[in-house]
């Protein structure tokens, strides 16, 4: 099959193989000069050169006085007519120009069509005016428009809102946060924790490194240590936990990246090194501390999984004295050592209830 050389020109005969001047607005395949619109790319010597005698030996469609036919003739802009198989004539500029056949877009182009309908957004609670959020988020979205920002803020307080008692919900203000706002790190962040709290570790993963890239912060390292511990990949896990970023997290930060190593440690069967891996820390950090209840539960625990119960009372103990927002179960652990019995009284009542009804 012979390829087609985009003249636009419906020959495909074999004896019309001379080269075509070049459309008055394309470049030609060879030239000397600048090409100039509106004349051929031969600056109109075609035809002055049609008495040539190389040009009636090369001509295959030349009479025997070495004449250009009358079909073959340039025309005022420089295209050529030529016979198709049919014998109609067809003019090479009757194709759309461009190239690859394609035909041109109009005036404005598809460009400013959407490219997908725009979703509908979850109703933001009554009284929620969206400066609730902290200084900080509020910078990061100094780069929206006015409307957009406060649009955005009142979706990222609904998540905080959603996060532990409707998750589903949350995460649909957190996926219209991230379209209305993708590149501000604290949206990219909402979508990640959610996804986080229902369980979806690759997404979570995916938007929590999203964030280290948009916002250079490391803060996450924790949670994305603990991903990759869900998804299965502890080597991965731990060398992540072992970076040089690790070494530049808050004490915060790097207590909750011990408690996760710690984890990771116990999954491996490594006991002695899961706890190992918190002494340092706990005795090291405040009380007052935010992680400081967890740091201590998660070495009480360690301890107990290695068979010290002794070492496990005492961390439960000062774990549940430090959790003052009852983060933890310290003390029914506390209590299940020491052998403490607890009834649950509304169970019993309505079990008296219902033998009651029964009888």
């Amino acid at each position: 099959m012979t390829e087609h050389d985009g003249s636009g020109t419906g020959g495909g005969r074999d004896g019309d193989r001379r080269k075509r001047p070049a459309p008055d607005d394309r470049r030609p395949a060879r030239t000397d000069g600048p090409v100039r619109r509106g004349r051929p790319a031969d600056g109109g010597r075609a035809e002055r050169r049609e008495d040539s005698p190389r040009d009636g030996a090369r001509g295959g469609s030349r009479g025997a006085a070495g004449r250009t036919s009358e079909r073959d003739r340039p025309t005022r802009d420089g295209s050529r007519r030529a016979n198709d198989r049919d014998g109609s004539a067809q003019r090479r500029d009757d194709r759309p120009r461009g190239g690859g056949g394609r035909v041109p877009e109009e005036r404005g182009g598809t460009r400013l069509t959407p490219k997908s309908p725009r979703l509908p957004e979850p109703r933001i609670r009554e009284g929620v005016t969206g400066k609730e959020i902290d200084r900080g988020v509020k910078n990061q979205l100094r780069t929206l428009s006015k409307e957009n920002a406060e649009g955005v803020a009142q979706h990222l307080v609904m998540v905080a809102e959603l996060l532990d008692v409707e998750p589903q919900a949350a995460l649909a203000h957190a996926e219209t946060a991230v379209r209305r706002a993708g590149r501000v790190p604290a949206a990219r962040e909402a979508l990640g924790l959610v996804a986080y709290r229902l369980g979806d570790w690759a997404r979570a993963l995916g938007e929590f490194r999203t964030v280290r890239r948009l916002s250079g912060s490391s803060h996450l390292l924790p949670l994305m240590v603990d991903c990759e511990r869900a998804l299965g990949r502890q080597s991965k896990a731990l060398e992540l936990a072992q970076s040089d970023e690790a070494g530049r997290l808050a004490i915060d930060e790097r207590a909750e990246l011990a408690i996760v190593v710690s984890g990771i440690r116990r999954d491996l069967g490594q006991l002695d090194a899961a706890a190992a891996g918190l002494t340092e820390l706990v005795r090291s950090i405040s009380p007052g501390r935010p992680s400081a209840p967890r740091l201590y539960y998660a070495f009480a625990d360690a301890k107990l999984e290695a068979g010290d119960v002794d070492a496990a009372r005492e961390w439960f103990a000062r774990a549940a004295d430090a959790d003052h927002e009852l983060t933890t179960d310290a003390s029914e652990r506390l209590d299940d050592l020491d052998g403490v019995e607890v009834t649950d009284l509304l169970d019993d009542e309505q079990g008296d209830t219902g033998g009651e009804t029964g009888a």
